[in-house]
């Protein structure tokens, strides 16, 4: 329902606004990592890490924003949910962004390294973290909680083909020890990856808490077979 100052609406929607070119740009970001990844193009990656400081400014933007509307308005039920909602969904975004920076920048080691079979499955898991983060997006911005729940659910996907993947790594390297230390980035690529499908997750469940007020209380089973050799890898 519209507000009687119309001016609160209008602070209202530069949220959803900002958070709209925020994830576009994460998601343009992605999608090249992920191509200078299959083309070994080094200068595209160097774009993408170039490009990472746009996305800060964009959580400025709604840091900013969020502060005035709490200031000024004092929002109440769904509109601070509006509000809350939003300074989180761009910390997410942020790091969406920066794990795609962390994986355009290791992949300039890669490109001096000589080609390993794995890197069509990093590929792939690539692919399906851009399209959750795109689909989960729409849901938070299209208010669907439903679509959000189900999104949700997604992440187990991109969860089995992390899994299939660091078993694939790691008979690679086992099977050929030449191929270790590109091996090894490939690792750390595929887990920043995994990481995106987490923080797309996390967006999905405050989208629906967004519309609903109800938090998802139900625990994702995670089923990482990295988490035995010590699992969080660095950035």
């Amino acid at each position: 329902m519209p507000h009687i100052v119309k001016s609160f609406d209008a602070e209202l929607a530069k949220l959803d606004e900002g958070l709209a070119r925020m994830g576009g740009l994460a998601e343009s970001q992605l999608a090249a990592a992920i191509e200078a990844l299959d083309a070994r193009d080094s200068e595209q990656a160097a774009a993408v890490m170039r490009a990472d400081a746009k996305v800060d400014d964009g959580e400025h933007f709604i840091n900013e924003q969020t502060v005035k509307v709490l200031a000024l308005r004092a929002p109440v039920a769904d509109d601070l949910r509006t509000v809350v909602t939003s300074l989180k969904v761009a910390g997410e975004i942020e790091r969406i962004a920066d794990l795609a920076a962390n994986a355009a920048k290791r992949s300039l080691v890669l490109n001096q390294l000589p080609p390993v079979a794995p890197m069509r499955s990093l590929i792939r898991l690539g692919r399906l973290a851009l399209a959750l983060v795109r689909e989960v997006m729409d849901a938070y911005l299209g208010r669907d909680a439903e679509r959000a729940l189900s999104l949700r659910e997604r992440d187990q996907e991109l969860d089995d083909v992390y899994s299939a993947l660091f078993r694939e790594i790691l008979t690679y390297m086992m099977e050929d020890p030449r191929t270790i230390t590109s091996c090894s980035h490939l690792m750390f690529i595929a887990k920043n990856l995994e990481r995106i499908g987490d923080h797309a997750t996390n967006i999905a469940e405050l989208g629906f808490y967004r519309v609903t007020g109800r938090m998802v209380t139900e625990g994702r089973t995670k089923k990482d077979v990295s988490a035995y050799i010590g699992a969080d890898l660095p950035e």
